[in-house]
C-alpha cells in the first residue's frame, strides 16, 4: 500500500471494472455497524452551509488533505488516523485563512479558493461532533463522525462529491476514507519513522487490490456507502 499516484482516471473505468469484479473474498462483518441516516433533534438543529459556503469548504477540505499528502502532516495535526484527518481537515477548512496560517501551512504560492465565511451561528461547527454517548466534543470516532454527524448518500460512488466520506466496517473496526473527486485518500492509523500513514489511491488501484474488502461497490458487504456530512446537508 505505498504507490501514492494521484493520476486522474475517469469514473467511467472504475464502472467497467467493477461490472465485471466479483466479491467473493469480501468477509462479511461479524458486527456489522448500520450508521442510520441522522435524523435525530440534535442533528436537525444543525446550521448548514449555504450552497456558496458549501463550494469553498469542499475546496478548502480536498486542498488541505491534498497538502497533507503532498509534505507530510502538519505537527498540527496530532491524532493521526482516518477520523483524525477527517476532524482536522474539515477544523482548518472551516477556519478563517489569515496571512499567517497561509504562511505557516505553505499555501503561500498556491492558487486558494474562498474563504467559507461561517455565520456567527455556523461558527461552532469547528469543535462540535455529536457522539454516542450523547455529548458534543472536538473528538469523534470514525463510527461517531457517520452515524451522529453525516448522512447516507448511496453506496454508488458516482453520487459522492469531494469531501464525502466512505465508510467501511470490518467487523471490529470502522474506517473512513475521504472522497477527492479523482482519487481517495486516507489515513491508516499508524504512523512510524518511515511511514507518515497517509495513502491516496486511484479508483483503478483500489479495485485491483487483493485485498477486496476495501473495494468501493455495492457488492463488497464491508462498504456501508457514501456519506455526507450534515452541515452539507438539506434541512429537514
Amino acid at each position: 500500500m505505498r504507490n501514492r499516484s494521484h493520476d486522474i482516471l475517469r469514473c467511467a473505468a472504475f464502472f467497467a471494472i467493477a461490472s465485471t469484479l466479483t466479491i467473493s473474498a469480501a468477509v462479511r462483518p461479524a458486527f456489522a455497524l448500520q450508521p442510520n441516516d441522522v435524523a435525530s433533534a440534535e442533528q436537525r438543529q444543525v446550521p448548514r452551509l449555504t450552497a456558496t459556503q458549501a463550494k469553498a469548504f469542499r475546496n478548502w477540505m480536498t486542498l488541505i488533505i491534498h497538502q497533507q499528502l503532498r509534505q507530510g502532516p502538519t505537527p498540527r495535526w496530532t491524532q493521526n488516523d482516518c477520523a483524525g484527518l477527517v476532524r482536522f481537515a474539515v477544523a482548518e477548512s472551516l477556519r478563517a485563512h489569515d496571512n499567517a496560517w497561509v504562511r505557516a501551512n505553505g499555501f503561500l504560492a498556491q492558487r486558494r479558493p474562498a474563504e467559507v465565511q461561517l455565520t456567527e451561528a455556523q461558527s461552532g461547527l469547528r469543535h462540535a461532533w455529536y457522539r454516542s454517548d450523547g455529548t458534543v466534543d472536538a473528538w469523534a470516532s470514525a463510527y461517531d463522525l457517520v452515524a451522529n454527524n453525516s448522512r447516507f448518500v448511496s453506496k454508488d460512488l458516482m453520487q459522492a462529491q469531494p469531501g464525502d466520506l466512505l465508510f467501511y466496517d470490518q467487523g471490529q473496526d470502522q474506517h473512513l476514507m475521504v472522497w477527492m473527486g479523482q482519487y481517495i485518500a486516507y489515513h491508516t492509523g499508524t504512523r512510524t519513522a518511515t511511514d507518515n500513514g497517509l495513502r491516496a489511491y486511484t479508483i483503478e488501484q483500489i479495485m485491483t487490490k487483493k485485498d477486496n474488502r476495501w473495494q468501493p461497490v455495492a457488492s463488497n458487504p464491508n462498504f456501508l456507502g457514501v456519506y455526507r456530512l450534515t452541515f452539507l446537508t438539506p434541512s429537514y
